[in-house]
């Protein structure tokens, strides 16, 4: 059965329209996305879309809040147990596998350029995505092995390193074959800087 005619029977066209623009986003980017296309591809008129998506826009902060709806899935499959340590490498290589596999994505997801009527909504996705990380480090606080502090502020520089990381991987800077032992010398240094100060 071809895309087009799964896609109009199942009559979900919605989430048919965010699964190609997800597709068109890995293989375009952003540029190649429109929402005539999408119609096109679901074998709809052009102005359904529209019904869903006021305009591209729409469809990038509908694409934004998936991606971290999605993550918050990823951090919970990877939260476990064990020491700070295991269970922060455990968060970073989720984290890490999800990046480099969905950089297009990522750019979307933290773009400045989200529409002020997704505020409340983009705030939430992202206060949920992130809820196990920050969870995490709390506990590490809790227990004496995470200097103290606002967890978000803490935990921003690991993100960053991770994403640096999942950057340089992504462009063929370095090679995918060292990301085990780079994201080890990684989580390595941001254990040295979480530690509380004498």
């Amino acid at each position: 059965m071809s895309f087009r005619s799964r896609s109009y029977h199942h009559g979900d066209l919605r989430a048919t329209l965010l699964q190609r623009a997800e597709v068109t986003l890995r293989e375009s980017g952003v540029d190649g996305l429109s929402l005539r296309q999408l119609a096109r591809d679901a074998g709809v008129s052009h102005a359904a879309p529209s019904r869903h998506f006021r305009d591209k826009q729409a469809l990038l902060d509908a694409l934004a809040l998936s991606g971290f709806e999605r993550l918050a899935q990823v951090y919970q499959g990877a939260a476990g147990t064990g020491t700070f340590a295991e269970r922060l490498h455990a968060i970073a290589r989720a984290y890490l596998s999800f990046a480099i596999e969905n950089p297009e994505l990522l750019a979307v997801m933290f773009a400045r350029k989200h529409s002020p009527d997704s505020g409340a909504e983009m705030t939430a996705a992202v206060a949920q995505a992130f809820a196990v990380p920050m969870a995490t480090i709390a506990e590490g606080q809790a227990r004496g092995e995470v200097a103290a502090g606002d967890p978000m502020r803490i935990g921003l520089p690991a993100v960053a390193a991770l994403q640096g990381l999942a950057t340089f991987v992504g462009s063929g800077f370095l090679g995918a074959e060292n990301v085990d032992e780079l994201l080890t010398d990684t989580i390595a240094q941001l254990m040295a800087g979480l530690r509380p100060r004498d």
